[in-house]
């Protein structure tokens, strides 16, 4: 009976650990193109960067970002990164100038990237309180923040972001490129 037992948890932890090391299926082929999606809507939307939010343009996106996430698990890191941007354009829009239609899009696109990425991380290992794994990650999203509160939701301000967001969401692919394979 002992035997037996341990046999049963011996298969158990096998196909866990089987289960966990085979990648998603949606980050293999979704992830990717909806990503595309993303940064096209984000360009389109507003159109060039404004003139007028020139002299308050910052430059705050760490080229290597993804690359300090090497260690991590690619759907955890996917997780963390699209929430963030979710939460950030769940802030207050009322100054942008932007197609709404397009705005609207846009969050859809990234809160459904967001819900498929959930259920590639069975048990929401990334907490909403912002407990993320990458540090670097984490830090990039609060300057957003910051910018946001500082210049008081301006449409500058959001300027900034969405620019700051479309770079973040190139590297990204970047990263979903090297990451999943074809």
């Amino acid at each position: 009976m002992a035997v037996l037992k341990w046999l049963s948890i011996c298969l158990t932890l096998f196909c866990q650990g089987t289960a966990a090391s085979t990648p998603c299926n949606w980050t293999q082929f979704r992830l990717g193109k909806l990503n595309d999606v993303s940064i096209d809507l984000l360009s389109d939307m507003g159109g060039l960067f404004p003139l007028k939010c020139a002299e308050e343009n910052v430059e705050l996106f760490p080229e290597d970002v993804y690359k300090n996430t090497e260690g991590e698990d690619f759907s955890v890191v996917a997780l963390e990164a699209m929430r963030y941007v979710d939460q950030l354009y769940n802030n207050s829009l009322t100054s942008v100038t932007w197609n709404k239609t397009k705005l609207k899009l846009f969050q859809n696109v990234i809160y459904r990237q967001v819900q498929n990425l959930e259920l590639c991380v069975v048990g929401g290992v990334w907490k909403s309180s912002g407990d993320g794994g990458s540090v670097t990650l984490k830090t990039y999203f609060n300057k957003l923040n910051t910018v946001l509160k500082d210049k008081e939701h301006s449409a500058c301000a959001w300027e900034i972001v969405r620019k700051e967001i479309r770079e973040n969401l190139v590297q990204f692919k970047k990263f979903i490129d090297s990451r999943v394979k074809p």
